[in-house]
């Protein structure tokens, strides 16, 4: 073969491979790739909220840029990063030879960057990308939305398949293909989470699929679904898009509770607390998450008895939450613990995650979310949750992982400071904005009232720390994969006594691919 075909033979070997561990490797670049565009996003609506007043983006393009954000962060980097971890992961896990399904597997991952390239182009269309915000709320995406609205809709149809067909796919593989001994209550919790998650998937994907298929009919088919001039109810869109949006979230944190459940007892050398009791919290959780979507709608004027229903039902959830925060202090108590780079951001996802939690209860209270809706309080709650659950666990799966991915080791300095960088940028830009909705500032607005500036400034500052931590991530796991040395067979992590799978001493722990103590 000639050099001149060398690149174009990688590529076709990209494109088609069946392998868990390329596919795993794609999402989790497409994933990175779509952070950095959903970062840029963010970027522009923190310098355009430095200081109050129109300075750098009239507010059409701002409401573009919270809109695209949302949708990139969610559905671009966030889930497709756990699919990837998935992929690399679960058939190593289970004891299995690759995914159940390796060509739907490549397909599901490469239905992904030609969605997303769409909806990226929607920013170059006549009337510019969607601006109703990520929850897209009919009437307004239905009416006076531009006209990249049917783009969007289409892009979110494939997002969901791609969703649904690597959801039957990790659970085809649990399910079907765990090695001789491997039960189920001997899973790694990392594989148990992602198999419920992928329960979740397949059951709200299609309700958000028909969310946006109604959409369609109402802005090019005459039908009024969400339209009460034509018999249709707004608040109809309402109750369909949360009732996939909230267990949403739970897909979105799940595996990441499993990821922290992985690495925490590495670093404590103790077995997990309470393994039985995460697996059921797990599933606690997930049933929960069907039953309290209105809590994002005590403000649209539901019956008293309803929003009872729906605050105790959010109220509920926080306890197996909480069982799941108790375990993993109960795993550190006591243990020989050392404080490597995984370790600490997943120290800094459980204490952080915990505050997002608190907030959440606060939410879940009727009286007072009347009060909260809509502010900057929600922003502060999720993206505690968001950033500093998922995004910093994805952190700490990527330290501790990549050694055995590539063979060789990151820079341990470099891996620390990126995360006291991005949690001091973290804190400082999201902690504040806490005591900005209690102040009254409302979520989604270019500009603001003069006694929001300080805060604001403070907001952005850490913004811009946070964003640039982002890069010397980049950096980091760049200079592992092209110059990094060459991983020690006896690493610090290399598994307490007692953990689900642990490896043979004598074998370098980035080779293996079963978990050797299977019985």
């Amino acid at each position: 073969m000639s050099a001149h075909h060398g690149p174009a033979k990688g590529f076709t070997r990209w494109l088609t491979t069946t392998n868990h561990k390329d596919i795993g490797t794609m999402y989790l670049w497409f994933s990175f790739a779509m952070f950095i565009l959903g970062g840029a996003f963010a970027m522009v609506i923190r310098a355009e909220l430095f200081q109050p007043g129109i300075q750098i983006v009239d507010p059409e393009f701002f409401n573009q840029m919270t809109t695209m954000h949302g949708l990139v962060m969610v559905f671009g980097a966030i889930m497709p990063a756990f699919v990837g971890l998935a992929n690399w992961l679960i058939p190593m896990m289970i004891g299995a030879p690759d995914m159940a399904l390796p060509r739907m597997n490549n397909w599901s991952f490469w239905i992904l960057p030609p969605t997303f390239l769409m909806l990226a182009s929607t920013l170059f269309m006549d009337g510019g990308a969607p601006n109703y915000g990520w929850t897209f709320y009919a009437p307004l995406s239905t009416t006076y939305a531009p006209p990249s609205v049917t783009y969007f809709i289409f892009a979110i149809h494939l997002m969901g398949l791609s969703s649904i067909m690597g959801s039957i796919n990790i659970i085809a593989t649990v399910v079907n293909m765990r090695a001789p001994g491997m039960t189920y209550m001997k899973m790694p919790l990392f594989v148990w989470t992602w198999l419920i998650t992928a329960f979740l998937l397949v059951a709200v994907m299609p309700v958000l699929a028909a969310c946006v298929t109604m959409m369609l009919m109402d802005i090019h088919f005459g039908t009024s679904f969400f339209s009460a001039a034509g018999g249709g109810d707004p608040v109809l869109f309402q109750h369909i898009f949360w009732f996939f949006g909230h267990p949403e979230v739970y897909i979105i944190i799940l595996p990441a509770f499993g990821v922290v459940s992985q690495i925490i007892p590495t670093f404590a050398r103790k077995p997990l607390f309470g393994y039985d009791s995460m697996v059921y919290a797990t599933a606690s959780i997930a049933f929960l998450s069907f039953i309290v979507w209105v809590h994002h709608m005590y403000t649209v004027g539901i019956p008293v008895a309803g929003e009872l229903f729906f605050m105790y039902a959010t109220m509920l959830i926080a306890v197996p939450t909480g069982v799941k925060v108790f375990n993993w202090i109960t795993t550190m108590w006591q243990g020989a613990m050392t404080f490597e780079t995984p370790m600490l951001f997943c120290l800094g996802f459980v204490f952080l995650f915990t505050i997002g939690g608190f907030t959440g209860v606060m939410l879940s209270l009727a009286p007072v979310d009347f009060q909260y809706h809509d502010s900057y309080f929600v922003v502060a709650h999720f993206h505690y949750v968001m950033v500093a659950g998922a995004v910093f666990s994805m952190s700490a799966a990527v330290y501790y992982w990549l050694p055995k991915w590539t063979g060789k080791m990151y820079d341990e300095g470099m891996g620390k400071a990126h995360f006291w960088i991005s949690f001091i940028g973290f804190n400082l830009t999201f902690f504040p904005q806490h005591f900005l909705g209690l102040a009254g500032m409302p979520r989604r607005i270019p500009d603001y009232a003069l006694q929001f500036s300080d805060f604001n400034m403070m907001s952005s500052i850490g913004a811009f720390i946070y964003g640039a931590s982002q890069l010397l991530f980049l950096f980091n796991v760049l200079r592992t994969i092209l110059a990094g040395k060459p991983a020690p067979a006896e690493k610090a992590w290399e598994g307490a006594e007692g953990l689900e799978w642990t490896l043979p001493s004598p074998a370098p722990y980035h080779t293996f691919t079963t978990p050797p103590n299977v019985k």
